[in-house]
């Protein structure tokens, strides 16, 4: 059946996408399905269809729908950026909680979280190893990164280098959005800073 016969029953005209541009919309399609529907509620067929493609096109690049998230949070992992350098520790504390705050609520950060929630230790190891080395770890080493800068300022104790210290800030955050009754907004952020970090910090 032609374009045009197509048009004339009813029948839906997909657009014809190949290769890194088909594959990209999938990806999107499985990001935004995580973040509506979380992991329980994603399917491929659901993908398929948020990507306006065949089910087949999934099946032929990805076995499994664990396969697929894996790609999809590769691609959507959320970026912070480089250390800030501000000129004081509370300026620098507060520009990077607000990139890790606006990382969280990102695309990639809701669907990273909906994995999280949802599936099973088992399950969601590789997604969890995933996050750790592409979000976690990054985020800590900036952290501790503003940190070393307070030492060298005097603004920070010389002992302030361990590496739980790097842990506090994105581990109240995720308690809070797990938990919380609300979106984490710009006061709890300055709330962290002003209320645990720089009297944990501060000589």
């Amino acid at each position: 059946m032609g374009t045009s016969q197509r048009i004339r029953s009813g029948a839906p005209v997909l657009p014809r996408r190949r290769g890194s541009v088909l594959e990209r919309a999938i990806l999107d399609a499985a990001l935004e399905q995580l973040g509506a529907v979380g992991w329980a509620g994603m399917t491929m067929e659901g993908v398929a269809a948020r990507a306006q493609t065949g089910k087949a096109a999934l099946y032929r690049r990805w076995p499994s729908k664990e396969a697929l998230v894996a790609d999809a949070l590769r691609l959507g992992l959320p970026q912070i950026g480089a250390p800030p350098d501000l000129g004081t520790l509370r300026e620098d504390l507060l520009c990077l909680v607000m990139r890790m705050r606006e990382a969280m609520y990102s695309q990639g950060g809701i669907a990273l979280r909906a994995v999280l929630d949802e599936c099973d230790h088992a399950a969601a190891q590789p997604f969890v190893d995933l996050i750790i080395q592409g979000v976690i770890e990054p985020g800590k080493e900036l952290i501790l990164d503003v940190v070393r800068r307070g030492i060298t300022r005097g603004t920070v104790r010389a002992d302030a280098t361990a590496a739980i210290v790097a842990d506090v800030a994105p581990a109240l955050m995720m308690y809070r959005a797990k938990i919380g009754d609300h979106r984490i907004g710009e006061q709890d952020m300055a709330d962290l800073v002003d209320h645990v970090m720089l009297p944990l910090l501060r000589p």
